[in-house]
């Protein structure tokens, strides 16, 4: 059966108060960032978006809205037909990624920046081409043999690991919303806007004047090195280490996450109320 193909991404909204966007990481979906947005409707109006080739999105008509740089202008169509710009901007992993190309290809309309486990890119060009190589051979074997031999495999990474703190049932979930997913629709995310295909915006680091929280996990070593590396280009940034969590430190410690985050859009608030 042919994947159901889309022009629009899939957007879900709830709370009230100024607007946020919550972007979710490969293979996952609105459905496992809802616990981490329910946290913030009390104080926001979050849109839960679904990438291309995840979720209730389903699979561009046309494979160049794969591209890093389509998904992000997409998104940024997206605000201002829900009239929600500039927005507070939560995002995980690659969701993270769209959410800093957002703020540098679309700077207007992003108030702050809130990035779990995120990158600014590949800065080596040649790791870059490496990558972009390696993540085109992985979307092959995905469409090969099959959508649970991948999500088996994705989720045995060690990067995480940390998640088997979860349990037996919670894994499980998780397993069953990824698969939940269309093969051609990740294998074109894989391919279209996987951290080989996604510039490096290490340049562009400086040029963001918007607060930006950068969420880390005590057991991500790499991302936290990525989060000094970042906070050190970034003109208005703050880091904060989340204990007992991996990569995914919004599910590993939903309470100190969320904690962070509602902190840090609180004070967010008190600056905009008092002018600063």
């Amino acid at each position: 059966m042919s994947p159901h193909r889309t022009t629009e991404l899939h957007v879900e909204m709830d709370g009230d108060g100024p607007p946020l966007l919550l972007l979710h990481g490969f293979t996952g979906s609105t459905t496992g960032m809802w616990p981490l947005g329910r946290r913030l409707t009390g104080v926001r109006r979050v849109a839960a978006v679904d990438l291309p080739g995840h979720g209730r999105t389903g699979v561009p008509e046309d494979p160049h809205l794969f591209g890093f740089e389509h998904t992000v202008d997409a998104v940024a169509r997206l605000m201002d037909r829900l009239d929600h710009v500039p927005v507070d901007v939560v995002g995980y992993s690659m969701g993270g990624r769209i959410a800093l190309g957002l703020a540098v290809r679309h700077p207007h309309h992003v108030a702050s920046l809130s990035l779990i486990g995120a990158s600014a890119g590949l800065s080596d060009a040649a790791e870059r081409s490496a990558r972009h190589h390696s993540d085109d051979d992985l979307a092959d074997d995905l469409l090969e043999q099959g959508l649970e031999w991948f999500i088996d495999r994705w989720m045995a990474s060690p990067l995480f690991a940390s998640q088997v703190r979860l349990g037996t049932d919670a894994l499980a979930a998780a397993r069953a919303q990824r698969l939940e997913n269309d093969p051609e629709g990740l294998a074109g995310s894989l391919r279209g806007a996987g951290a080989g295909s996604q510039p490096s915006y290490w340049h562009d680091l400086a040029g963001i004047d918007v607060p930006t929280l950068l969420v880390v996990g005590d057991e991500d070593p790499r991302f936290r090195a990525i989060a000094m590396r970042m906070a050190a280009g970034l003109p208005l940034s703050t880091i904060s280490v989340v204990p007992g969590a991996g990569h995914a430190a919004h599910l590993e410690n939903l309470d100190r996450t969320s904690t962070e985050i509602l902190g840090f859009l609180a004070q967010l608030d008190e600056e905009r109320r008092s002018g600063r």
